[in-house]
Parts: C-alpha cells; sequence; structure tokens
C-alpha cells in the first residue's frame, strides 16, 4: 500500500499541514507528493516510486543488516537511512520493525512493514494547521520526534509497571503456594519488561545513528534552515532516553537478584521445616524402634504399665526438641 502525503496549504488553510490518501492501482504518483509512506509494498509499488524519483527502494531483507554503512548511506542524491522502530508495544509480544528512510530533494519514501504507533501519531498530528511544514526534511524531523517521544512514552509506562513490581516482589502478606505463585509471575514479568527495555534501548541506539548520519551529510542550504539545531536537540532527547532505559535495566537486574533471594529464602525455609520434622520425630522413632525388637527377656514386657510408659516416653522425646527449637527461634 502506497499512502500519499502532499501540502494542504493551498485549500484554503493558513498554516502548513498535510492531506493523506491512499495510492489507487494505476494512479500515477502526484508531482506535489511530499512524503510517500510504503507499507508493506509490492514490486510494482517499489517500481513505481522507483521511477518517479529516480531511486531504489531497499528490500526487506537488505533493510535487515545490521552493518553502518549498509543502512545509512548516499546515493544519487539521496539519503537511505534504515532504524528500528518499536511496534505492538501494548500488547504481551512487543517487536522491533525496520524502517527506511529516504530522504530526497523532492520528497520523503518510508518503507514500513509493520504499524508502529508512532506513525499514526504523527500522521494524526501533520493533518491538522501547522502540523508540518512543507519540506521532506520536516516530515523526516516530525517522524523522528515522534518515535522519540514513543519512547520516552513506553519507558515512562515500564517505570511505572517496576514500581508496582517492586511494591508486589517485598510485600510479606502472601504465603505458602500463593506466595510462590507471586514470584512465578513476577519473573515473567520481569522478563517481559527487560525484553521491552532492550528493544526500546536498541531503537534509540538505531536512531542516535541516523541523527550522527544526518548532521555529518546535511547540504549547507539545508543547514540554514534551522535543522542541524533541531537534529542536536533530538540526539540529546535519545542519550536521555538510553541513560533512562540503563537505570530502569539495572533496577529490574536488582528485582531480578532480589526475586531470586526471596525464592531462595523460601526454598530453605520448606527445607528447614522439614529437617526440623525430621530430629522431632527421630527419639520417638527411637523408642519405638527399641521396644520393637524381638528379645526374650524385657523388663517392660511383663509390667502392666509399661505400655503408657512407652507412649509417655516418646511424645516427651517429641515435646522436647520441639521445644527448643521454639526457644531458640528456628520455628
Amino acid at each position: 500500500m502506497i499512502l500519499i502525503h502532499r501540502p494542504a496549504g493551498r485549500s484554503g488553510r493558513p498554516e502548513p499541514s498535510l492531506d493523506r490518501y491512499a495510492l489507487q492501482p494505476g494512479e500515477p504518483i502526484p508531482d506535489d507528493a511530499l512524503w510517500i509512506d510504503l507499507i508493506e509494498p509490492t514490486k510494482e509499488e517499489d517500481r513505481l516510486v522507483e521511477r518517479h524519483l529516480n531511486i531504489e527502494i531497499p528490500t526487506k531483507e537488505e533493510m535487515a543488516d545490521i552493518e553502518p554503512s549498509e543502512i545509512l548511506y548516499t546515493e544519487n542524491n539521496a539519503r537511505y537511512m534504515t532504524v528500528r522502530v518499536l511496534c505492538s508495544s501494548d500488547t504481551e509480544t512487543p517487536k522491533l520493525i525496520d524502517v527506511s528512510f529516504i530522504l530526497t530533494e523532492k520528497a520523503l519514501v518510508t518503507v514500513r512493514y509493520g504499524e508502529p504507533r508512532s506513525f499514526s501519531m504523527f500522521m494524526a498530528r501533520a493533518v491538522k494547521p501547522g502540523g508540518c511544514r512543507h519540506q521532506p526534511e520536516a516530515v523526516l524531523d516530525g517522524l523522528i520526534e515522534t518515535i522519540i517521544d514513543r519512547a520516552a512514552e513506553i519507558l515512562g509506562n515500564v517505570g511505572s509497571r517496576v514500581d508496582r513490581l517492586s511494591q508486589t516482589i517485598f510485600e510479606n502478606e502472601r504465603q505458602g503456594t500463593r506466595r510462590a505463585a507471586s514470584f512465578r509471575a513476577a519473573l515473567k514479568s520481569i522478563g517481559r519488561k527487560g525484553d521491552l527495555i532492550s528493544n526500546v534501548r536498541e531503537s534509540m541506539v538505531t536512531v542516535e545513528r541516523l541523527l550522527l548520519f544526518l548532521s555529518a551529510s546535511m547540504p549547507r542550504p539545508q543547514r540554514a534552515h534551522g535543522y542541524q539545531a533541531e537534529w542536536r536537540t533530538a540526539l540529546r532527547d535519545v542519550q536521555s532516553i538510553e541513560e533512562h532505559a540503563t537505570f530502569l535495566s539495572n533496577k529490574l537486574q536488582f528485582l531480578l537478584d532480589a526475586t531470586l533471594g526471596l525464592v531462595t529464602i523460601e526454598q530453605n525455609d520448606i527445607i528447614k521445616l522439614f529437617s526440623v520434622m525430621s530430629v522431632i520425630f527421630l527419639p520417638p522413632t527411637l523408642v519405638a524402634s527399641m521396644y520393637g525388637m524381638n528379645f526374650k527377656i524385657m523388663p517392660e514386657l511383663e509390667w502392666q504399665h509399661g505400655y503408657p510408659f512407652a507412649i509417655g516416653l516418646m511424645i516427651m522425646a517429641a515435646v522436647l526438641p520441639y521445644l527448643f527449637f521454639r526457644w531458640k527461634r528456628w520455628l
């Protein structure tokens, strides 16, 4: 699918904004298209854009490369930049998708195989009056800012969830199997949040590379438009998000260590209980074993009070260790 974004200022709106519509099959790309958004494009759609702007659209496999020279380069006066953007962050299975930005003098082309929320957020803003200037660099700048804002929002939500998780882990109300189930759920939650933070950090690393590449490859006329300062500000925002992601990762690592430590304590308490119970029942078992032997001469066999004496001796042998353990606060 091809989404066309073209300037809407000529329609009587005093402030710059964009009109958006889906390009129909067989319809040509308008000359005033400012942003061409390719969503899971077919080969025919790729060739249509390539002929319109005299560029080459990277394939999905080429977008997945990790070498900087393969995802950040200039060719035929067009800058090719690929970043990883978080997608489906509100679900149980967040993922990263590769998004390519192709910046030309005439238009910006984006190639993506997913629906990251940052794109829909920027589209909703761009169609409003004053939402986006009528320059390809302005569209790219707005998209980058929205991706950064979305990453900051995700980290903020993760931070709040980590705080609630910390309270859940360190509470002492649950006992027995319910407490074990709570620890199990906490470990799963820590793993999911760790994956999400890792995805945000990886996305911001690619955005940081893109901003550095833009600053280094920007022609002099575009520097006069003020984009250099805007991208430097965005770069500082990215670095701040990376630092916050590192802080949350360290906090999650602490919670993971604490949870595993509490699980170990729970297991030790169970083993200690079994050990104490074994010690408590060992003396009565010894008494019962002595009187269960089949020797011919045993004085207590003919004694009238032999049975109550043996029962009382076993109870006393069990009670005394129990009272000793309670006195030592081992139980």
